[in-house]
């Protein structure tokens, strides 16, 4: 699943093709990704003849800001965006057309099928669901060290599987939560509540760190991630642990192992991440 790196990356080929264009028309081909309003023709219809100003980001979410509303889009497993002649043929992967009156096309296509989108008017997006679920963006004044230590304080869980849940930081994934645990030297089965200030530190740190590198890199193109523009990401080339199980540490040497945390792949260095 793309994460916070791989859905900027994206958002930034995004403004480059996109932005100023005006919806002409809108065909949906695969109405269960249509999440709010739940009749796709409404949703159609809401959005011809709005223009796109801008596109953000909210954790793994892209909103396209439009004259009165946003749409908000999630990539899922292996959403992708891409823009188009009209009269270019459409593969049968391609699930949502949004036609410009440039003639131009932006395509949404998934593989899986598992990408949603939501329309809200403008202003109320924060209030409601995904949006409203989410904790502070890693890069914001709000995530402090004291606020990842407050919330890791209070659980039991896994600390893994507390740094997935989108609450207490979002926008990480399976990707970079392992890269920062071991960048951090926090083993994934550590329980939240158990790290001490020094450790929070740290991996405070290291997820900020780990992310901004990744987002210099266009992400990680793992499977099948590319950007808007075809391009692959090439933070894969700076992993320590992801996906190289069996193969020596690059700090200590020892044998890089994989266990699963919460449902998920993990990788980690036991003698580095005690």
């Amino acid at each position: 699943m793309p994460e916070l790196p791989e859905v900027e990356t994206v958002r930034r080929t995004l403004i480059e093709l996109v932005k100023g264009k005006t919806i002409e028309d809108v065909e949906v081909r695969w109405p269960k990704m249509i999440k709010h309003p739940d009749d796709v023709q409404q949703f159609s219809e809401y959005l011809k003849g709005q223009t796109i100003h801008d596109v953000k980001r909210r954790g793994k979410f892209l909103i396209f800001v439009l004259d009165n509303d946003v749409l908000i889009s999630h990539l899922r497993m292996e959403g992708r965006y891409g823009l188009y002649r009209k009269e270019d043929e459409v593969d049968k992967h391609t699930h949502v057309l949004f036609t410009f009156t440039d003639n131009s096309q932006l395509r949404y296509k998934d593989v899986r099928k598992f990408g949603t989108m939501h329309i809200f008017k403008k202003g109320t997006e924060e209030d409601v669901e995904p949006l409203n679920k989410l904790g502070p963006e890693p890069f914001s004044e709000h995530f402090t060290v004291e606020h990842l230590a407050h919330n890791l304080s209070r659980t039991t869980r896994k600390v893994k599987t507390a740094l997935l849940d989108q609450v207490i930081v979002t926008g990480l994934g399976n990707i970079y939560v392992d890269e920062a645990l071991f960048r951090s030297g926090v083993h994934p089965e550590r329980l939240g509540n158990s790290l001490i200030q020094q450790e929070v530190s740290k991996l405070h740190e290291q997820i900020v760190s780990t992310l901004k590198e990744a987002v210099d890199k266009g992400g990680s193109t793992i499977r099948s991630y590319v950007n808007t523009q075809g391009e692959m990401g090439m933070f894969q080339l700076e992993l320590f642990v992801y996906g190289k199980q069996g193969e020596p540490c690059s700090t200590c040497g020892k044998e890089i192992e994989k266990t699963v945390v919460g449902g998920r792949g993990t990788h980690f260095c036991s003698n580095c991440q005690k």
